[in-house]
């Protein structure tokens, strides 16, 4: 069933290009903005699809710890699902939240080192495991005696309709509940280790949009998720039940911004995970359910305009991670009509863009673009200016801006 979200009249272009225009007036870009209305109204909205699952907020879609604060203060969101162990440590550190989840294994032997020295770190971060390869590893790191770690068990939770075919994420080695069961026997009759939780995160479902496209490929996405869906369900289930025969679980963690409605419809799942959905990046476009609003944009200067119809612009070579496709690159915004050219796409130091609006643009002027994934843009700036209704309301920093770089 497709969730209700926020109805609204189709957006004004040229009303936001100069409330975005005018709440940065004086600052040089190459800049970026949160546009905070656009965020707290995808938060609502994040919230209404979950309908009561708590969601568990992916710093790697924010890098912001503004952001992550804003969000963890809203009702409906419950702890941090961090990319990095080191990440993780510094937000417990700052105070962020008192919940994180490693969502990656980590073999950092000095964020490991610290991790076990810091009793109250211990107690709030979870760290992941799918093979006894990591815990040998912790043993061998931290010394055999070591204190109790949480940790949290990863089920693949890929679709693999026939033999040979993996389809999703190529993430943990654990597939089947009696898989799932054997490594929740060996944690827990290992010393120094508590299996507190488990995550599968569904990615051919969450990250594969289903109405972009021709109609042929929009129905076959449409087809991949329903099946992986309805099969991930009951094999996820029943992992569920295996390991809760061996020890207790916190938490089951599933699912992401792409999936919420279809992973919160398994009752094994107590908490979803979602960050892309609170930025709207260019890749979250292609949804029938849902459609997060742009809240995340970064402009550009116009420094030339070389012939007719095009103009360069500072910058811009903001390439998201993943396939090497066109899908990956950065998407001018505003003013509307503008797009790359396909033969320098988004450069270094320039940007050409072409389009009819671009003889109307001077040099000087600022260009809006967007980006295709949620949190990379924040590795590229220092700030974020947020802005509402044409007011520039604060200047918070990334991660970035607050010197920390945890890829």
């Amino acid at each position: 069933m497709v969730s209700p979200v926020h109805q609204r009249a189709p957006r004004d272009e040229d009303r936001s290009r100069h409330a975005y225009d005018r709440a940065t007036e004086g600052i040089d870009a190459p800049l970026a903005i949160v546009d905070i209305d656009a965020f707290d109204a995808n938060l609502d909205d994040l919230v209404l699809r979950a309908n009561g699952t708590p969601i568990r907020l992916a710093s790697k879609s924010l890098r912001c710890r503004f952001l992550l604060a804003r969000a963890l203060a809203a009702p409906g969101t419950a702890g941090v699902l961090a990319y990095s162990l080191t990440e993780a440590l510094w937000l417990h550190e700052q105070g962020v939240s008192e919940d994180i989840l490693v969502a990656y294994p980590t073999v950092d032997a000095g964020a490991l080192r610290k991790l076990a020295e810091d009793k109250a770190a211990r107690e709030v971060i979870t760290i992941m495991v799918d093979a006894a390869d990591h815990l040998d590893l912790i043993d061998r790191l931290l010394g055999a005696d070591h204190p109790t770690l949480r940790v949290c068990l990863e089920l693949d939770v890929s679709w693999r309709p026939v033999p040979g075919v993996h389809i999703g994420p190529r993430r943990s080695p654990i597939h089947t509940p009696e898989q799932a069961a054997a490594f929740a026997r060996h944690v827990t009759a290992r010393d120094g280790f508590k299996l507190v939780g488990l995550m599968g995160y569904e990615g051919q479902i969450a990250g594969v949009g289903d109405a972009a496209g021709n109609p042929a490929s929009a129905l076959a996405m449409r087809l991949l998720r329903q099946r992986s869906s309805a099969e991930l369900s009951e094999r996820r289930a029943a992992a569920v039940r295996a390991v809760r025969e061996v020890t207790e679980l916190e938490f089951v963690n599933g699912g992401g911004t792409g999936s919420i409605e279809t992973t919160i419809a398994d009752a094994s799942v107590t908490e979803v995970a979602a960050g892309s959905g609170l930025i709207g990046p260019t890749l979250f476009d292609g949804y029938r359910s849902f459609r997060p609003r742009p809240a995340v944009l970064f402009a550009l200067p116009v420094v030339r305009k070389p012939a007719p119809g095009v103009v360069t612009l500072f910058s811009g070579g903001y390439v998201a991670s993943g396939p090497a496709r066109r899908s990956r690159l950065p998407r001018p915004y505003l003013p509307g009509g503008l797009r790359l050219l396909d033969l320098e796409g988004a450069g270094e130091v320039q940007t050409p863009v072409t389009g009819a609006v671009a003889d109307d643009l001077t040099i000087g002027d600022k260009v809006w673009l967007r980006h295709a994934k949620a949190g990379e843009l924040a590795e590229r700036v220092d700030a974020y200016h947020v802005v509402s209704d044409g007011q520039r309301e604060a200047t918070v920093f990334t991660y970035r801006g607050e010197g920390k770089n945890f890829g």
